[in-house]
């Protein structure tokens, strides 16, 4: 029997395929940057690729993703800071309405007495 040739793209394949956006863009990524590398020891990578793979050298770039990476953990720190806000209000108003029981007022009648 036969054996099926594989087109050279599916021969390079390595590993399983990507499952989520994230990893198919990295697996993309590291595609092109191959294809990059290829084209730049073979002095034929246009003056557009050398100059891209020259911005991902840099310490500017390297940089500019450490200041990404702090101000998506900042925003994480902020919503959770909100969230426990709201407990913490929550937690108050439930004590408030455990000490009007305790005291013989009546939710009714503290009601009543705020209008």
């Amino acid at each position: 029997m036969a054996s099926r040739k594989r087109p050279d793209n599916e021969a390079k394949r390595r590993g399983k395929p990507a499952t989520t956006p994230e990893s198919r863009q990295n697996e993309l990524a590291s595609l092109a940057f191959d294809v990059a590398e290829e084209q730049m020891r073979n002095g034929t990578a246009s003056s557009q690729v050398i100059t891209q793979c020259l911005k991902f050298g840099t310490t500017r770039e390297q940089l500019e993703q450490e200041r990404l990476r702090h101000e998506n953990e900042l925003l994480q720190v902020k919503r959770e800071a909100i969230q426990s806000q709201q407990r913490i209000e929550e937690m108050y108003a439930e004590a408030m309405n455990a000490m009007r029981g305790y005291s013989g007022i009546d939710q009714e009648d503290f009601d009543d007495v705020e209008d």
